[in-house]
């Protein structure tokens, strides 16, 4: 890619997918493949056709990331953290070609998708400043009989697995600790929208990243070409985000040969609004925290717990805006909301929304599939959902708000951890001492207190039970490819 490429937001037509679609990434060369469609979400033509990649062609992907380990491990921190500014650099210049393929494979609205490169540029240059800032320890034995020394050292060998709703931000969220730290890697996105992680490649290796350092792959067969690479004993490290139950598969896996794991897994974020809560600001980040990405991304608010005495108001004004949003293909400009990601997504929102509505819930707006080409469910307020509906216990991963009554803070407590999940959870009230205590109490990872985005470079993305084990961005991204080295020493 050149600068000379950068398109306006409002022309998909002058892009030519097919020219991100050059073959497998492996050891800085391309292999010419195909077999994998992707589709276009909004209009459901095929944009472009990817290769399908064989165990061996993944074994060959391990044997190049191998072959870079040492000269990239002996990189000074200072060069590792250059390139890495130099990938932050060209993903703002090329944002909008970004923005717009981004847009055409996933169906996401251009101002998210716009937002999505942003964000994925940043945790290159965050992962820049800590390249040089990786610490070690040097102290004297309680004993006194030795001193201690501790080196953090580059894990090893990476395998990174991402999903399809954040194409860009997933991958470098965690190729640039990875890198960072020394390590080489091999990624295998979503076989959905692998488009993003190829013209990625294109840049990395513009941006000065050796060959072998990022390899990327895509494949029809996940599990066997997966296991191919876990179970090669030269990989030491699987970073994995998506479903918990793939989560799960993948972690019985990795166990076969102790791989340390990193899981960023599946989501059912409470969004509490206590009746003292500033109704517009609970409504502003209410549609943040629901519509971002359509409701497809795993910090999704999937359950909104309002309490009696602001409810009414609560659910007119969700309704209000839900049903002002402008459904459409992702690379309009004017679209809000873009389609989801396939029909099977259509289908599963719309059998949770069948569901609901079978048990006593009442849609105010939105609530049945729309006729037509592309894969697209209205924005959809629920009130009087009850606790048993599925979609109580399931991700909606679409824009579906359902609204649940609570009545006092410890049911409003008891109701957000009702739940295998700790992702993410939100919380607004006018009484601070009120929110930190409740965000204490709600088992989640991350909590959004009056604010409607939680996500951020700098912060530890992660979750607690069953959404995931180690933490992503921040200070604590770059430790999950590092190991500590003790040495003793009587100097």
């Amino acid at each position: 890619m050149s600068t000379a490429n950068v398109l306006p937001l409002n022309n998909p037509n002058s892009l030519d997918c097919s020219r991100y679609a050059k073959g497998l990434y492996i050891g800085g060369k391309w292999i010419a493949g195909s077999g994998i469609p992707v589709v276009d979400p909004s209009t459901e033509e095929v944009l472009a056709e990817v290769p399908d990649a064989s165990e061996d062609q993944a074994r060959q992907a391990v044997d190049a990331a191998h072959a870079a380990a040492p000269g990239w491990r002996a990189t000074p921190p200072r060069q590792r953290a250059e390139i890495l500014l130099r990938c932050h650099k060209l993903m703002l210049e090329r944002a909008d070609e970004l923005a717009m393929l981004i847009s055409l494979e996933n169906g996401k609205a251009l101002t998210d998708a716009r937002g999505e490169v942003n964000y994925a540029a940043e945790f290159f240059r965050w992962y820049a400043e800590e390249a040089v800032r990786i610490a070690g320890e040097y102290r004297m034995a309680p004993s006194g009989s030795n001193r201690i020394l501790v080196d953090m050292e580059p894990i090893g060998i990476a395998v990174l697995i991402t999903p399809w709703n954040f194409p860009a931000a997933m991958a470098t969220r965690k190729i640039a600790p990875a890198l960072a730290a020394g390590c080489t890697v091999v990624l295998k996105p979503a076989s959905e929208t692998p488009l993003t992680a190829y013209a990625l490649a294109d840049l990395y290796a513009e941006a000065g990243v050796p060959a072998g350092v990022v390899n990327v792959l895509t494949t029809k067969k996940p599990g066997p070409v997966t296991a191919a690479m876990l179970n090669d004993a030269r990989v030491r490290k699987l970073s994995f985000t998506g479903s918990t139950g793939v989560g799960r598969t993948l972690l019985a896996e990795a166990a076969k040969t102790v791989l340390s794991c990193s899981m960023e897994l599946g989501g059912n974020a409470p969004f509490v609004v206590f009746d003292d809560a500033d109704l517009e600001a609970a409504l502003d980040g209410a549609m943040v925290a629901k519509m971002r990405n359509a409701g497809e991304a795993c910090t999704a608010a999937n359950r909104f717990i309002v309490q009696d005495g602001i409810y009414d108001r609560f659910a007119e004004g969700l309704t209000k805006r839900m049903a002002a949003l402008r459904v459409g293909a992702g690379t309009d400009p004017a679209t809000a909301c873009g389609p989801m990601i396939t029909k099977k997504a259509v289908d599963k929102i719309e059998s949770l929304v069948a569901d609901a509505v079978g048990k006593g819930a009442r849609a105010l707006t939105g609530g049945e599939r729309p006729q037509g080409q592309g894969f697209f469910y209205p924005p959809t307020v629920l009130v009087d959902v009850p606790v048993e509906a599925e979609m109580a216990r399931e991700e909606i991963f679409g824009p579906v708000a359902p609204l649940y009554r609570f009545s006092t803070e410890d049911e409003a407590v008891a109701l957000a951890n009702d739940t295998e999940y700790g992702l993410a959870a939100y919380v607004f009230t006018g009484d601070l001492k009120r929110g930190l205590a409740v965000s204490g109490r709600i088992e989640a990872g991350m909590i959004a207190l009056n604010r409607g985005l939680v996500s951020d470079p700098a912060a530890p993305f992660g979750g607690v039970k069953q959404s995931g084990l180690g933490r992503e961005g921040g200070v604590h991204g770059i430790a999950e490819f590092m190991e500590p080295k003790y040495i003793a020493t009587s100097f």
